[in-house]
């Protein structure tokens, strides 16, 4: 059984980027667009990329600290204010990205969810907010 809810689910397939944030060595914050994919099978979101990905600054971000945070919001008029926020915890991958999008590299991210805070989502409310804790 998956954490998310199937509104939640069927909400985040029909988008398409998300904002990654990730905390630095240095313990400074980092945000980024990123593509992400909700992998049923593991009840997470896989994040991927091109262009060397295991050489990019969120990557070695999760190396340091697992700690992540996905911002996940509409961009079609439609859906106007719906969003979710996962928060939880990453690890790095070595195999797997080539399988999220073509072109990708095979290094990828996995995110376990511990939190998910959404708006608009799971009712037409977008100023009241489901919050769940996820064991």
């Amino acid at each position: 059984m998956s954490a998310f809810t199937d509104p939640e689910i069927s909400y985040m397939k029909t988008q398409r980027l998300g904002r990654l944030a990730t905390v630095g060595a240095d313990g400074q914050p980092h945000v980024v667009p990123v593509s992400f994919h909700h992998n049923q099978k593991e009840d997470a979101i896989e994040i991927g990329g091109n262009n060397c990905f295991a050489k990019r600054k969120k990557y070695w971000d999760v190396v340091h600290n697992p700690r992540v945070a996905l911002e996940i919001d509409a961009v079609s008029e439609s859906l106007d204010g719906a969003r979710i926020e996962i928060r939880g915890q990453a690890r790095v991958l070595m195999t797997g990205g080539t399988e999220l999008r073509p072109g990708f590299d095979d290094e990828m991210l996995r995110a376990r969810q511990s939190r998910i805070i959404t708006w608009g989502v799971n009712s037409k409310d977008f100023i009241q907010q489901d919050a769940q804790s996820v064991a």
